[in-house]
């Protein structure tokens, strides 16, 4: 999917009429709607976390076949659940881990490994974590679906919710357009993770992403 010729989109005044709906609904006693979260890591977590529990009662979805070797995936999935231990969060948030299975990134990426970061191996990554989370999302009922991964500058906002529109047509669950490096995002999630003492990665997750890191620090 090209984004260039994307006119550029305030995915953060999308977001802000949805949760103003929800909280002027939740005053006049409804329910939260339920949302369901795909997560990469806790750091990228803990921002969007603190911001949607106020709105949402919310699933987290850890599905990154990306991440490897397993006991990366595994530290992840640990220190995720353990901010949720520790953090203080207005709503209730739970946790489903995701099948580890890196043959299905590794069969995508065929081909592409040589790309860097927001190319068509990335692109390829992101829609496959996504498909299966609607997927997930749509078995649970879920009223919305999101991602975690627009809050890393490193990642193209405007394809994550041009993918995730797309599949929310496909699955019939609505998308959740957000920007979560808006409102200064990002830099908030650096400073719950310094709080939380979070283990924060230098590398999205992929043996792809790991070689360019480690190239590029020599």
């Amino acid at each position: 999917m090209n984004t260039n010729n994307i006119q550029k989109v305030n995915y953060q005044k999308i977001l802000d009429k949805i949760t103003d709906k929800i909280e002027k609904e939740c005053a006049e006693g409804e329910n939260r709607p339920a949302l369901f979260l795909h997560a990469c890591c806790a750091p990228c977590s803990s921002y969007v976390l603190e911001y949607l529990s106020r709105y949402f009662t919310i699933t987290i979805y850890f599905y990154n076949p990306n991440i490897m070797p397993e006991a990366e995936f595994s530290h992840r999935l640990a220190e995720l659940r353990r901010l949720l231990q520790e953090m203080p969060l207005e709503g209730t948030v739970s946790v489903i881990a995701g099948t580890w299975e890196p043959e299905r990134f590794l069969a995508l990426a065929k081909g592409h490994e040589h790309e860097p970061e927001r190319g068509e191996r990335c692109q390829r990554c992101i829609r496959l974590r996504l498909e299966q989370t609607m997927q997930a999302a749509k078995d649970a009922h879920a009223d919305f679906v999101t991602t975690t991964l627009s809050i890393s500058p490193h990642k193209d906002a405007t394809f994550i919710n041009q993918c995730g529109a797309e599949l929310a047509k496909q699955f019939d669950v609505p998308w959740l357009y957000a920007d979560f490096k808006k409102k200064g995002g990002y830099q908030r999630s650096i400073v719950l993770s310094h709080q939380c003492d979070l283990y924060r990665q230098d590398f999205c997750g992929c043996v792809f992403s790991a070689a360019n890191r480690h190239a590029a620090s020599h």
